[in-house]
């Protein structure tokens, strides 16, 4: 095995950028894995502000880093920046992985790949349902892609605090997709209850109830959620949001954001190494780590 105390001139360098970075577990999750399979690989953070994002670009070709992650808020904004994005990437509108190969740099969206690992389990019950998505930032963008691509769901409804964002989403997918069936919400509780309940899942994207404030939650009302529901959240710190928590209080089934984050991972380690992501073990070693 690999220690991560040993490198040398062959150790490739990998790693993510946002800003900030300091909340990203992405340079623990992957150099678990590199540590198991015994690569000589090391992924690192590097803090890029939007400001910095073209220099930035031009400084990871230059230098040869294998490749690295897009993180907030950079994932939209990279997006034109390229010259190859895969088909996903392209009509999600959204980059989180860059693959450089040969001083080019070629962009995936693998978080596409990590929701669809999370919900194929439900992927019958999702087949022409009503869906709720809370957010309309890069990740909800993949959450729709995903939803209207793979699980063919019936109706989309994107709910988020300024409603003119979720209209602009609704147009855009509606076009690139040609699906109709989108209604963009407000996000103003209580006043959502029906719009939850009538739904088979429900998603959050945002990044409220993610650590340290644990006790946000897009919605605190009970009536939201019922037997029968899939709640879905994407954050994986606590690994159960208050969203999870109260939905799992009212029979609802759970996905925690800790499942996507590895899966989504796992796919980003795959196309910089070639090689296949312990997942599972990875999984475990995270969950000590995180916020229960």
């Amino acid at each position: 095995m690999q220690s991560q105390n040993k490198f040398n001139h062959s150790t490739k360098i990998v790693g993510v950028i946002g800003h900030p970075i300091k909340h990203s577990f992405s340079p623990l999750m992957h150099n678990i894995a590199f540590e198991l399979a015994g690569l000589n690989y090391i992924y690192l953070p590097f803090d890029v502000p939007p400001t910095n994002l073209k220099d930035a670009l031009k400084g990871m070709t230059a230098l040869g880093i294998k490749g690295f992650n897009v993180t907030l808020p950079l994932k939209e904004k990279i997006f034109p920046l390229l010259k190859d994005v895969s088909e996903e990437a392209s009509i999600i509108g959204a980059v989180n992985t860059i693959v450089n190969e040969d001083g080019i740099l070629r962009g995936y969206n693998t978080d596409f790949y990590g929701i669809v690992e999370s919900l194929n389990p439900f992927k019958e019950e999702l087949n022409g349902a009503t869906v709720s998505i809370i957010g309309s930032g890069g990740a909800s963008r993949a959450v729709i892609y995903s939803l209207i691509r793979i699980f063919k769901v019936g109706q989309i409804n994107i709910i988020n605090r300024t409603e003119q964002t979720a209209e602009s989403m609704k147009e855009y997918f509606s076009a690139k997709m040609f699906f109709n069936e989108i209604k963009a919400f407000p996000l103003v509780p209580p006043d959502l209850i029906t719009t939850f309940r009538d739904s088979k899942l429900i998603v959050n994207t945002t990044s409220m109830g993610m650590f340290p404030e644990v006790d946000d939650s897009a919605t605190t009302n009970k009536e939201s959620f019922m037997k029968g529901q899939i709640v879905f959240d994407v954050i994986y710190n606590p690994v159960k949001t208050k969203l999870l928590k109260l939905a799992e209080s009212e029979g609802a089934t759970i996905i925690t954001g800790l499942k996507m984050f590895v899966e989504q991972g796992s796919k980003s380690y795959e196309l910089w190494t070639g090689e296949i992501m312990e997942k599972e073990k990875v999984h475990k070693a995270l969950e000590s780590y995180l916020v229960c």
